[in-house]
């Protein structure tokens, strides 16, 4: 039995900035990694949040059949809001319980979206931790945000 893990992360530079995701993703058997992938991207101007975000979107979306898979990730602002507010920005047509427009709804649907497809189980670790797959996350997210930070003049 093969269990897939997504262990994400964002990072920006600035908030808003310059930002970055990454996800690295592992199929492991007997808990042995037997195939890994590592997935990076940025933006010119975002906020952290966005890019936690879109850290587990693009490990989700980038996934080609119906699959089981644990995302780990160490943003509780996205494991508590795909495991519990987002239920009720849904009903309340996405917005907060005091009526104000849900943040960043964009990746919220879009995160609803990849994850109908799959079973997804959603963990959160400490950041900054020790955790050497978050860490590897980290570095990730800071390579895929390196192509938008100004370069520093000498």
């Amino acid at each position: 039995m093969t269990d897939l893990y997504a262990y994400t992360d964002g990072a920006c530079s600035g908030n808003p900035g310059p930002g970055g995701w990454g996800a690295l993703m592992q199929a492991k058997e007997g808990g042995k990694v037997v195939k890994e992938r590592e997935l990076k991207g940025g933006e010119a101007d975002t906020t952290n949040n966005r890019m936690e975000m879109l850290a587990a979107i693009n490990a989700l979306e980038a996934l080609e059949r119906p699959s089981s898979i644990t995302i780990v990730t160490d943003s509780a602002y996205v494991k508590n809001g795909v495991t519990s507010w987002i239920f009720g920005w849904k009903k309340n047509g996405w917005r907060t319980s005091s009526k104000k427009p849900v943040k960043n709804v964009d990746l919220w649907q879009r995160i609803d979206a990849a994850q109908q497809r799959h079973t997804v189980t959603w963990e959160w670790v400490k950041g900054h931790a020790g955790h050497p797959e978050n860490e590897r996350a980290d570095e990730l997210a800071r390579a895929g945000m390196a192509p938008f930070k100004p370069r520093k003049s000498k």
